[in-house]
């Protein structure tokens, strides 16, 4: 057996071997041993030299030059180990040469069986051939140790990989960083990474498998922050990188948006000369997907010569998650046209264009094609099968598909149940999830979040608390994607108070909130109009350094304007240097809110002017912000540039701000001809403004008129009773006010009466129409009368005259 040559330190619990019969063992002198000890120093010499001129040529694409030097190592009976058959190997890999491959994995068979089973995936058995090696008296060395190892790692055996570990220590094969290198390697595949950090840097002399080795570990335990600064750390030693180091560092810097890193590894790689092999390539077009920068990704493809599934793959999935459908199904058919067989991975990007764009057709084609080649019984395929028709709002399709599998795994059952929750179908959710336990699979924290969504779509708040404390009691640690769920929909069914308190929560747990869950509170203050909890939160996200993103800049401007500081939603909007259209509309919006229609109508011409197009949103805020100060002439322009200049057509909320705008300013007739003239039946919004407008201007006929169309369209609404009969009060039609009331006693309709509430430090301090029961009620109404007085006397006399100087 093959090994390198190192010094091993026999362990004091085996005795030295004795032979029962006498030997011819030759008696060596103090000369003999010096010569002895100058011979292995000089093999050792001549080895490395070997090896060094091996790598040199493997890294010059002459590998074949570097076999004829193994067989003259072969001939000087030189022990060639594994790293001497690892850098052959990787010069077959970049040369492409599977013959030469070949040949050197058979001199590896022959000097190593237990090496040639670990190769070709028998990890299991592998083993067992250590375990066999040993008690047959052959002690397996530091040419086996590696193989042993990562069949160690291949199987997640941390208890067989700790054993080898001890075995290792014993023997003295520490030194070997080869050994060491796989130990690390070992402990990353099994999730110890703490222990595979230890033996790294227990290592004296790292060369770049020991490198890679600790980087690829970090990788593939999510720490890549950790990966990236030993990457560095290497850099600093002047070791030079592989193929493998920076796909590695790539992905790294992929997981967390590092955009500069990623860049710079790309760097690293041009100016090493590191070809665009699939494996690099393909991690530097996975890179540039990740973090959004999709040309970049497109030249590095065009520039690789040789693409296998794997990359095409990566082009067709980024151009899916990104929306661009199109190019995704383009690169389908290039694809075809290189006779390279889509496999689960493309189907698998291929359904989920189809879901982003809810195509069910190309789904439907789609799912064909994996019958017709059998690989809808691949269950990463049969999930997005699933979600495919769940999206296409064709749940029974999706759960005939979910029932057709005979083998189900949690990915899947994961998928129907959000299919379920995603559709507020709590009952049949809450179902699946018992069904799954029954089958003997536990659900995992995605099962229990999507429970949860389920009755929050379905607005069943006290049903997704109790969920969420079930977790907890069974020891299921909720993830930041668990409490943004809760946290949003809380907010979204009116429980934002509940919902900044489940925040607070999630804080004290040691979860930090991404920008979703962020987005998610601020839209609960914005609720509420709690603008402490508003400003603690602005606070937070300016302590911790998180990026002021589009989203979270708007739910700030939003929340600012409508808690009543105009002032402060201006200052955030300015800080923002590249802005986007939600940010300029919520800050129209706020403009709207708070009756500056000429700074809102200033703001939308800037949008134009940077080349950003208004969407339906932009004309609702600017045409609401015309109305409230009824600038009828601004108004009746930018509707006009919309429909006229701009293409669009306008939906029912924009022909209700202008028909509220046309009967604010008393151009009934107008209003009128437009509800007559609407490419669609108007609603009891629109219907409901006019009518408010023709009781203020004591337009009897056409409130009549409208009022009877009203009640048709929502006979049980309480509100459009109150307004009409307010409206026959405000002209003295007694007579009618008395039958509306009659009649919604009649109906058993009740007016709920308005609300409104402020927040004084930490308390909230509720106010309803009419209700005297708060503690400082007297002074409040006393306040209220003091500021009516001063309003009537304001708005009723002239500047100047002696009334107003009475009142102020």
């Amino acid at each position: 057996m093959a090994s390198l040559a190192v010094t091993t330190t026999p362990s004091p619990h085996f005795p030295p071997f004795k032979p029962s019969k006498s030997t011819n063992s030759q008696k060596f002198t103090p000369t003999h041993l010096t010569k002895l000890q100058e011979d292995a120093k000089n093999h050792q010499i001549l080895y490395k030299s070997y090896f060094h001129h091996i790598s040199s040529l493997c890294k010059e694409g002459q590998v074949q030059e570097a076999v004829n030097l193994l067989s003259v190592m072969e001939l000087k009976n030189l022990h060639v180990g594994p790293e001497t058959y690892g850098e052959l190997l990787q010069g077959c890999v970049y040369e492409r040469a599977l013959f030469t491959g070949q040949q050197i994995h058979a001199r590896i068979v022959k000097n190593g069986d237990l090496f040639s089973r670990n190769e070709m995936g028998f990890s299991e058995e592998a083993l067992l051939g250590f375990c066999e090696m040993e008690e047959s008296g052959v002690f397996p060395d530091n040419f086996v140790l590696p193989n042993a190892l990562k069949a160690c790692g291949a199987l997640g055996w941390i208890g067989f990989g700790k054993a080898a570990h001890g075995y290792v220590v014993k023997m003295g094969f520490g030194g070997c960083v080869f050994v060491a290198s796989s130990l690390v390697d070992m402990y990353g595949k099994c999730g110890v990474v703490e222990d595979a950090r230890k033996v790294f840097d227990g290592i004296l002399e790292r060369n770049v498998v020991a490198w890679n080795s600790m980087i690829v570990s970090y990788v593939q335990n999510g720490m890549s922050e950790e990966a990236i600064e030993v990457f560095y750390d290497m850099r600093v030693e002047g070791v030079e990188p592989t193929r493998v180091t920076v796909s590695s560092f790539l992905s790294a810097s992929a997981n967390i948006g590092a955009l500069e890193e990623g860049k710079q590894g790309h760097a690293v790689a041009v100016l090493g000369g590191l070809g665009l092999d699939n494996i690099l390539g393909s991690s530097i077009i996975n890179f540039y997907f990740k973090v959004g920068l999709i040309e970049d990704a497109e030249l590095v493809f065009s520039r690789m010569l040789e693409k296998d599934v794997v990359t095409w793959n990566l082009l067709i999935s980024g151009y899916a998650q990104f929306g661009q459908v199109d190019k995704a199904l383009n690169m389908c058919r290039l694809m075809r046209l290189e006779n390279l067989r889509f496999d689960s991975v493309t189907l698998a990007s291929v359904l989920s264009a189809s879901s982003y764009i809810s195509n069910m057709k190309l789904g439907k084609e789609a799912h064909c094609y994996c019958i017709r080649n059998n690989l809808e019984s691949d269950v990463v395929v049969a999930s997005s099968i699933v979600d495919m028709y769940a999206k296409c709002e064709r749940i029974d399709y999706a759960r005939q598909v979910f029932n057709s599998m005979i083998k189900r795994d949690l990915v899947l059952w994961n998928t129907m149940l959000a299919a379920y929750a995603e559709l507020g179908q709590s009952g049949e959710a809450l179902k699946l999830f018992y069904q799954m336990q029954l089958e003997s699979l536990i659900p995992n924290v995605i099962s229990w979040n999507s429970v949860i969504l389920g009755f929050l779509r379905n607005g069943q708040v006290n049903e997704a608390k109790d969920m969420f404390l079930q977790m907890h009691s069974l020891g299921v640690e909720p993830n930041l994607i668990t409490w943004t769920t809760l946290i949003s929909g809380m907010a979204q069914n009116g429980f934002g108070d509940e919902a900044i308190l489940v925040f607070q929560q999630m804080q004290k747990a040691g979860i930090k909130p991404n920008s979703i869950c962020l987005v998610s509170a601020l839209a609960a203050c914005t609720d509420l109009a709690a603008l402490r909890y508003g400003r603690v939160i602005h606070g937070y996200v300016t302590r911790h350094d998180i990026w002021l993103s589009i989203p979270i800049a708007t739910s700030l401007v939003d929340m600012y304007a409508k808690c009543g500081v105009i002032d402060e939603a201006k200052w955030v909007f300015d800080m923002i240097l590249s802005k986007e259209l939600p940010l300029y509309n919520a800050m129209i919006c706020a403009y709207a809110l708070h009756g500056q229609a000429l700074e809102a109508i200033a703001l939308f011409k800037q949008l134009e002017e940077v080349g950003i197009e208004p969407d339906n949103i932009t004309f609702t805020t600017v045409l609401s912000a015309c109305s409230h100060a009824e600038l009828l002439n601004e108004g009746l322009e930018l509707f006009n540039h919309m429909v006229f200049e701009l293409q669009m057509k306008p939906t029912m909320e924009h022909y209700g701000c202008v028909v509220n705008l046309l009967s604010r300013c008393g151009s009934f007739d107008d209003a009128f001809r437009l509800i007559l003239t609407m490419p669609c039946k108007p609603d009891a919004h629109i219907l409901g403004s006019l009518l408010s407008a023709c009781r203020d201007c004591h337009e009897i006929e056409l409130g009549d008129y409208l009022s009877k169309h009203l009640l048709e369209l929502e006979p049980d609404n309480a509100g459009n009773y109150v307004a009409l009969s307010n409206a026959y009060a405000a002209s003295g039609r007694w007579d009618e006010v008395s039958y509306m009331r009659d009649l919604m006693k009649q109906k058993g309709l009740k007016k709920v009466p308005g609300c409104s509430w402020v927040q004084i430090g930490g308390e909230l301090h509720v106010f309803v129409a009419g209700d005297k029961s708060h503690p400082k009620a007297g002074d409040i109404y006393t306040i209220l009368a003091l500021l009516g007085m001063e309003m009537h006397c304001t708005v009723n006399s002239p500047m100047f005259s002696d009334v107003e100087i009475l009142c102020s």
